[in-house]
């Protein structure tokens, strides 16, 4: 499955992946087309089988602070949003960590790992905790000794032990801040924010977070549970060549391989935001180097032969954005001259017969010509393939270019040249919306 990972409707941030048995679990935030502000008064739990990452089911919501789809709301105390949820298991039973939008955060408990959750608790304390009780975006880590630690806050990072025996009882005294040691020798922009993520490799524990700099994930390392931990570096940012924004989600080891998860922001908004992962590579001295996003997700390569819908670029510069139209219809909009539509990576293979292929773009004109560069590596300076010429209306535009073989970046470059000192009047101009396109030999 490419990225976004889910069905491209859905728009599920802040996503904590977790393997329970053979499946893996993707809890996070529910975003809105269109929304005009952050989070859903409900969560949802998708999952799929670690054998078969192409196909994701959905298991419905979860957990509820307004009533809606014939369920109840769960929280007697608020009715605000949720936010950034956390699951984890112990002694059988499934612990979800929701955090409410100034408010006391949940504990919910169920028996299976997709729920439905029940409530258990608000948390429960007599003795000192931070961010004032809210636990924001409050992540879990029950160690291997059966202790359990809860990490949180918002511009500063805080953790406590939690009872294990009830897994919502903070424990007398274990309050600890910061958990991070990020002082001078930080740069400002990779300090703590929020979005704590914990996570135990080997021996050593990991804190995965959104730095100062938000549109990253960084990551500090430490031998201890309750720190300090050390800032390490960062994993992946959505800002880089892309319309970015806040970032919050986790690592998870599938099937060998380590993941990445993280999401994507659409429709020219930080809110809207859609899941998304990368392969990453844990190394012998507890480091994750950074990766680049891409269009693959869990794919390998992308197979230029099947049809590659607009909206998994992972890049778009020039002011281009993801807007979803309706359900069926999501599209690149807002294309202008020089705005560039970046897919990582396709796999041509090796075949080198015949002189040539063509490449079909489904695209909504806007009442002007213009043409797309088709780019290999480098928008600028790549092996430009041909171009592709875009009619005033709607339709499926058709051009022969060159071969390709092996594994390449792709741009579609935008262009639309009027010479004289007529071109001053469709500067900025909208040229397109892109739908999709496919090669075809």
């Amino acid at each position: 499955m490419p990225n976004p990972i889910l069905p491209l409707w859905e728009y599920i941030p802040d996503g904590e992946p977790r393997v329970f048995g053979d499946r893996v679990y993707l809890y996070g935030s529910h975003d809105r087309a269109a929304g005009e502000a952050f989070c859903d008064y409900k969560l949802k739990v998708w999952s799929a089988s670690v054998k078969d990452l192409n196909h994701w089911q959905c298991h419905g919501d979860s957990f509820r602070t307004r009533p809606g789809s014939d369920r109840g709301a769960d929280t007697p105390w608020t009715d605000h949003e949720l936010y950034a949820p956390d699951v984890v298991e112990k002694d059988g039973k499934y612990y979800l960590y929701a955090y409410i939008l100034g408010a006391k955060g949940a504990v919910g408990v169920s028996d299976a790992p997709e729920g439905p959750f029940r409530l258990l608790s608000a948390y429960t304390y007599r003795d000192q905790v931070g961010d004032e009780g809210v636990f924001n975006d409050a992540g879990v880590l029950v160690d291997g000794d059966g202790r359990v630690y809860v990490y949180y806050g918002f511009t500063q990072s805080h953790m406590n032990e939690l009872d294990g025996r009830d897994m919502h009882t903070v424990l007398p005294g274990s309050y600890r801040h910061p958990v991070i040691d990020d002082g001078e020798s930080v740069p400002e922009a990779e300090r703590f924010y929020e979005a704590s993520s914990p996570r135990k490799i080997g021996d050593t524990y990991y804190l995965i977070y959104s730095p100062r700099r938000g549109s990253r994930l960084a990551y500090a390392t430490a031998k201890s549970p309750v720190g300090p931990f050390t800032y390490r570096g960062y994993i992946v940012d959505n800002a880089v060549d892309y319309p970015g924004g806040n970032n919050h989600g986790s690592i998870a080891n599938i099937n060998g391989q380590w993941y990445v998860f993280y999401h994507r922001m659409t429709n020219r908004t930080i809110m809207s935001r859609r899941a998304c992962v990368e392969k990453i590579s844990i190394l012998p001295d507890d480091s994750i180097p950074p990766v680049e996003m891409t269009s693959l997700g869990f794919e390998d390569a992308l197979n230029p032969y099947a049809i590659t819908p607009g909206e998994i670029a992972c890049v778009l510069r020039g002011g281009c954005f993801i807007t979803e139209l309706d359900v069926f219809t999501r599209v690149v909009t807002d294309i202008r001259d020089r705005s560039v539509m970046g897919y990582k990576y396709f796999d041509f293979g090796q075949d080198r017969t015949g002189d040539g292929m063509k490449i079909a773009v489904k695209a909504r004109g806007r009442g002007v010509k213009c043409r797309l560069r088709v780019m290999l590596d480098d928008a600028e300076s790549g092996e430009c393939l041909g171009t592709v010429p875009i009619g005033p209306g709607d339709g499926v535009f058709t051009a022969k270019i060159r071969a390709a073989t092996g594994r390449h970046a792709l741009y579609l470059a935008a262009e639309h040249r009027v010479e004289g000192w007529m071109g001053q009047f469709f500067e900025g101009k909208t040229l397109l919306d892109l739908e999709g396109f496919v090669f075809l030999k």
